[in-house]
């Protein structure tokens, strides 16, 4: 003879106009809504920011951060391969570098940084200064130095330049200053800005910058303190840049001739006529690798 089932009693609720099971509550002990558990709450807000930031898209990587996601990862290769900037317990290298560089583009404050990644401003503070130290020792690899352009060169830009090392100039940028000091600010388009020296070498790359001068300050003084400051910049003995016409003509600096045409619109309808003239068309053609530098720079 068979033991006799013992059957649990049922715990689904009924529906008692038809005996069949109905369907589970979604109201909590106390009559208000079950709130549904999901794998992604356990996701910690930081890693969810950084996905968003870096990992879904290149314009909100370049707006955040001012450089896609390409050159960001290349980034923090660099700074972990070559300096030995490692993650820490709660923290990686993609968020430490993520929080410098979010101070350095927008002159974000601590506090600001401190909310936006939800950690202690004592760990934005400590990990700014970790990456700092890092990017300072990578000047050999971020740091760039001219090349001399020799005779045999094969650009028919530079080829009349030999010893030339690139071209200079300078450039307003916008700045927000007290009432009291717009005067000293203010440039010759009446605007409020710094006058900036850019220094640059063949392929675009930026050698030398001085900023802080004012926007009434003339090129010709900017460049005469750029000389003989401290860090000053420096032109070996033979070789020279050029640069336009509101500087000096002295050596180390290679300006055109004053009174003759010269600036690349005005070449496409006449040819040159005298040397003069054939001297400031390639003198321009050559300088004006500066002119697309800070093009590309204003750009970003």
């Amino acid at each position: 003879m068979a033991p006799p089932l013992h059957l649990q009693p049922s715990t689904a609720p009924v529906n008692l106009a038809n005996g069949k099971p109905s369907a589970p509550s979604t109201t909590g002990p106390k009559g208000g809504a079950r709130r549904r558990f999901s794998l992604l709450d356990r996701i910690p807000y930081q890693v969810r920011y950084m996905h968003d930031l870096v990992g879904v898209s290149d314009g909100d990587c370049r707006d955040q951060l001012r450089m896609d996601r390409s050159t960001f990862h290349k980034l923090c290769y660099l700074l972990h391969s070559q300096c030995g900037l490692k993650s820490s317990r709660n923290v990686t290298i993609a968020e430490k570098v993520a929080m410098f560089l979010s101070i350095l583009a927008h002159h974000t404050k601590n506090r600001t940084v401190k909310f936006q990644f939800k950690r202690s401003g004592q760990t934005v503070s400590k990990h700014f200064h970790a990456v700092l130290h890092c990017v300072l020792r990578l000047h050999s690899t971020f740091l760039v130095m001219p090349t001399v352009v020799t005779d045999e060169e094969a650009d028919h830009r530079w080829e009349m330049f030999p010893g030339c090392l690139g071209a200079l100039d300078g450039t307003y940028i916008d700045v927000h200053v007290p009432t009291t000091d717009k005067g000293r600010y203010r440039n010759r388009k009446g605007q409020c800005s710094v006058n900036v020296l850019g220094v640059g070498d063949r392929n675009m790359q930026f050698v030398y910058v001085l900023t802080g001068w004012e926007g009434s300050a003339v090129d010709s003084r900017v460049l005469r303190d750029a000389v003989n400051r401290a860090n000053r910049l420096k032109v070996p003995r033979g070789n020279y840049y050029l640069c336009d016409n509101g500087y000096p003509n002295c050596e180390g600096f290679l300006t055109p001739y004053k009174g003759v045409r010269y600036h690349l619109n005005e070449w496409t309808a006449r040819r040159p006529q005298n040397f003069q003239e054939y001297f400031n068309m390639k003198h321009t053609r050559a300088r004006n690798v500066i002119e697309r530098t800070f093009g590309l720079l204003k750009m970003r």
